[in-house]
């Protein structure tokens, strides 16, 4: 049984002003590589559930005639609304996973980036299979960082928020052993015919988009940390400058997808 982990629409509250500037991007090429695999053309629409600020959002809207932008979270609309101004054709809906249905239509292309983990997967997807068009696909975005020694960094940066990190039961369960992966959910799913594609490429990154990369996770954002999260802003400051090479630190990030579509 995959038990999904309790649902708190405003577990990102205060961690929404930190996650544009702290969270890692995705690759551009990333985007149009899923759109091209999918078949996306600009008659589609394309939801992007549990959208965050909407960076997927932004991304698929030059092509298609839709985006759906679809969080439960308030705080994380305000910041995907703001960063989306002047673009006409993303639509944005309070709403989680569990008010997925006909009324928010069709979609060729359903995507979310770091969120599915939060949802009920199989019920999910069990909706998702009543939205998405014949040839449609699911797409599940992320990043990693590789083993190098550019990234070596990371382990000090880690050791930092993880000692300022509160406990967090969901967390723990995402972490340990008993968790499913979301590729055994999706083979068991609607949609298990799974391909993955990936874009590693070298970027610089601040020490301040760090602080504020802190900042945005759920269990060292400044709700859950009150008064320490200045304290732990400044002992990652004082951790990472000295590391600084030029304007910042290098890290090779590999952001990917995973796209699910129907067996055939």
């Amino acid at each position: 049984m995959v038990k999904p982990l309790p649902f708190d629409p405003h577990r990102f509250r205060s961690a929404a002003a930190h996650y544009e500037q702290g969270r890692v991007a995705y690759a551009p090429a990333l985007i149009l590589r899923v759109a091209q695999v999918c078949g996306v053309r600009k008659h589609h629409r394309v939801l992007d559930l549990g959208c965050g600020p909407g960076p997927l959002a932004r991304g698929f809207a030059p092509l298609v005639e839709e985006v759906l932008a679809m969080d439960p979270s308030p705080d994380m609309l305000a910041a995907a609304r703001s960063a989306a101004e002047g673009i006409p054709n993303i639509r944005f809906m309070q709403g989680s996973s569990y008010d997925l249905g006909a009324a928010q239509g069709r979609f060729l292309l359903v995507v979310m980036g770091r969120s599915f983990h939060w949802m009920d997967r199989v019920d999910t997807l069990r909706r998702l299979d009543g939205m998405i068009e014949p040839g449609g696909a699911v797409a599940l975005f992320h990043d990693r960082w590789p083993d190098i020694p550019e990234n070596a960094w990371r382990a000090r940066w880690q050791e930092v928020r993880r000692r300022y990190e509160a406990d967090d039961a969901s967390q723990a369960r995402v972490r340990g052993p008993n968790w499913v992966r979301h590729e055994a959910v999706l083979l068991d799913s609607p949609f298990p015919r799974l391909e993955q594609f990936s874009v590693i490429e070298r970027r610089a990154v601040t020490v301040d988009a760090l602080v504020a990369r802190a900042l945005s996770m759920s269990t060292t954002s400044p709700d859950r940390l009150g008064p320490r999260a200045e304290e732990m802003a400044a002992e990652l400051r004082t951790t990472l400058v000295p590391l600084e090479t030029g304007r910042g630190l290098t890290e090779v990030v590999e952001t990917s997808a995973l796209v699910a579509w129907r067996g055939r």
